[in-house]
Formats: C-alpha cells, sequence, structure tokens
C-alpha cells in the first residue's frame, strides 16, 4: 500500500437535508488529505443514490447501507477500498456502524456526541481500545487555533492555579416547537429515540463540557444539574445549567439552552487562575482575551508570531484573514490524517499532531450526560462524577 495516497472516506449518513455531513466534507478535503470514495448516505436506496449523483461518486461506490458498504469495500484491493469510515448520522445510527467499521478495519471519524447511551459508550469504548484503528469523535471547537493557545497558555502556568470556570452555550433556534414544521434538524434533535435522554445538554451540553475540560486542564469530579422543558410539549429539555467541582478543587459553571430566543452561537468559556484570566468566544473566534491584575487587558489574535506551538499548528492564514468553523473541522482532520500517515511511515507524529478528540473524550461525554440525568432527578442535586468503562 501506497503511504502517501490520499485516504478515501467512505460517508455514513449525509443524506438530502443534512447540516453536518456537508460541513464534515467540507473539512476533509480542505487539505488534500482525503478524498470522499464511497458512501451510504441515508437509508433511503433512492436518496443515497441521488446524494451520490450530487456528489460526482462512481454509481458502484454508492451503496443502500453501511453493512453493504463495508462488506463490498473490504472485496476491492486494498489500494483502492475506503480507509476511513466518517458517520454524521442521528445520534441512535453512532454505536453499529463504528463498531462495524472499526471491526471491519476502518479507522473512524463520529460526529458526537459518542453514542445514544451511557451503556453503548462503554462497550463502544472496549471496542475502540482494544484496536489498532484510529478514532477522531469531533468536539470541533476545540479546533480553533485561539482555544489551543488558551489551552497551552494554561498548561504552561500562565494563568497560575485555575479555581474558576464559566462555559456558556446559548442557541434560540428551538424558541417554538420547530419539530412540529417538518424542520428535519428539530425533528431528531428532539425526539428522545434518536436523540437520546438529554436534549439541548446532549446536543450542545457536551461541547461546553469538552471544552470546559479540554482548555482548563481539569477533569470534573461533581456536578449538580438542573434540566428544563422551556416549551410546552416537547419531551426532551431545551435549557440546562451544570455547577462542577474539578480534580483540583476549581469551581464551574456550564450553562446550554436552545431557547434564548434570538441568540445565535456564541459559545463561550472564561477561565480564572491565581495569576489572570482568559475569555473566548465563538462569534469573535479569532481573538482570545488575556487579563492579568494591574495590566490592561490584552487581545492575543490568531495568525500572529507570539502564539504557541499548538495555535500555530492550527493555523492557515496571517492575521486579520478570519478563519472559522470548517477550519476547526479542518484542522482536527488534518491533525487525524498526519497521525495515519505517520503511523503508514514507521514515523512518531508530533505531539501537536495528536491533540485531537478520541474515545476517552467520548466516554467522559456521555457520562456527563448520565450524571446531568441522574443528578436533575434526585432531590439531593450533588453527585459524584465516576467514568464507568
Amino acid at each position: 500500500m501506497s503511504t502517501n495516497k490520499k485516504l478515501k472516506i467512505g460517508l455514513v449518513g449525509g443524506g438530502p437535508g443534512s447540516f453536518i455531513g456537508a460541513i464534515h466534507l467540507n473539512g476533509a478535503l480542505m487539505d488534500g488529505m482525503f478524498e470522499l470514495a464511497a458512501g451510504a448516505f441515508s437509508s433511503n436506496p433512492e436518496k443515497s443514490r441521488k446524494r451520490g449523483e450530487e456528489l460526482r461518486l462512481n454509481p458502484s461506490r454508492v451503496y443502500s447501507s453501511y453493512d453493504e458498504m463495508f462488506e463490498k469495500e473490504l472485496q476491492l484491493p486494498e489500494d483502492e477500498r475506503i480507509d476511513v469510515v466518517v458517520i454524521v448520522t442521528p445520534n441512535n445510527v453512532h454505536f453499529d456502524p463504528t463498531a462495524k467499521a472499526i471491526r471491519a478495519g476502518f479507522h473512524v471519524v463520529l460526529d458526537k456526541p459518542l453514542t445514544l447511551n451511557y451503556q453503548e459508550a462503554k462497550e463502544l469504548y472496549h471496542i475502540v481500545s482494544n484496536s489498532d484503528r484510529k478514532f477522531l469523535l469531533t468536539h470541533t471547537y476545540s479546533g480553533y487555533p485561539m482555544i489551543k493557545q488558551a489551552k497551552q497558555m494554561i498548561e504552561e502556568g500562565k494563568l497560575g492555579k485555575i479555581h474558576k470556570v464559566y462555559v456558556e452555550y446559548p442557541q434560540g433556534w428551538l424558541y417554538k416547537l420547530l419539530e412540529k414544521e417538518d424542520n428535519k434538524q428539530a425533528e431528531w434533535r428532539t425526539d428522545p429515540k434518536r436523540n437520546g435522554m438529554a436534549g439541548c445538554m446532549g446536543d450542545i451540553g457536551t461541547h461546553a463540557f469538552h471544552l470546559a475540560e479540554y482548555v482548563s486542564g481539569q477533569k470534573v469530579e461533581k456536578i449538580c444539574a438542573d434540566l428544563y422543558i422551556k416549551v410546552e410539549g416537547r419531551p426532551i429539555d431545551d435549557d440546562g445549567v451544570v455547577l462542577m467541582r474539578f480534580e483540583n478543587g476549581a469551581s464551574g459553571v456550564l450553562m446550554a439552552s436552545q431557547t434564548d430566543t434570538g441568540l445565535e452561537n456564541n459559545l463561550k468559556i472564561r477561565v480564572f487562575g491565581d495569576k489572570g484570566g482568559i475569555e473566548w468566544q465563538q462569534e469573535d473566534n479569532n481573538s482570545l482575551i488575556v487579563r492579568y491584575p494591574g495590566q490592561p487587558a490584552q487581545i492575543f489574535r490568531a495568525g500572529t508570531g507570539y502564539l504557541g506551538s499548538l495555535a500555530q499548528e492550527n493555523t492557515r492564514t496571517p492575521a486579520g484573514h478570519p478563519e472559522g468553523y470548517v477550519e476547526a473541522f479542518a484542522n482536527l482532520y488534518r491533525n487525524f490524517a498526519r497521525c495515519i500517515y505517520a503511523e503508514r511511515n514507521g514515523e512518531t507524529p508530533k505531539e501537536e499532531w495528536k491533540d485531537f478528540p478520541g474515545i476517552e473524550d467520548g466516554i467522559r461525554g456521555m457520562a456527563f450526560i448520565e450524571h446531568v440525568l441522574k443528578s436533575t432527578e434526585t432531590e439531593y442535586k450533588w453527585t459524584s462524577f465516576e467514568v464507568e468503562k
């Protein structure tokens, strides 16, 4: 097998009407390391065929199911078959294709959260951990250069001992019952059978949780949660608040809502230590505010030469040329590909390349959902954050 050929993608999901499927493809293809070779784009064979036509794929590589894709791709010569399975389906179709793809010998990229429920997560954790295949879970926001700058500054002690983390993810798009208005995204994201038992907190709260641990470098040990249903008639939460206690004694507050009417997607994190603090928000993602006592606030900017190695490795354009959401996806895909190439070439990947979310992040995210649900249901709210594997 050529060690330098493009990595061939087989896409599961991403059919007509898919939002995240197109975003994944744009990110994956940006650096010329991947190419789309095959797909099972929908459980409806006609929709899968139609999407394959739109993407100009060879009709023989467009499949009616992921089972068919895995079976037929494995029959092809090794240099022709897919290398990586990318799964962009609703949460109830995460476990099965991931488990089968890993067992078939493919690398896997999976949109978060890891699975529909915690039990599936524990089983999938063992399948992935006991395999030599690489696994990427797309917690996108960890791909932003200035998030990586914040993480590295904290690792290097620039803020001192961390004692407070605030993270919020406010959206407003579910301010009414869109799921009753033939909105495909709203339909599955508010359906416990397809999304899981946590709505807003499972969908975007898991992103906020991952970012809190990723940036601060601290693991959550206890939580105290309240979930709410703000729109009458909705079966699962669309709003929630979580208090967090971290392993080093730091405290934290996580807020997530999809009913903050009029708001778009301004994920925000603030972290404070005994020397200083940082602040970042997605709607100005190329800036990182750094504050120290007795000094004017500093604004660090993406694309500048004074940033650390993590940010530099994940920056694509000079300062002042905006990079955004798709580039954050692309950074995760590029690091993932670089690690696959390094392994094929018998090389050791750079530490900066290995900085992408994987199975550990996935099972912690599912444990977060489990403990948030448990805390919400109990009269005594504080719940120990334990990760069973």
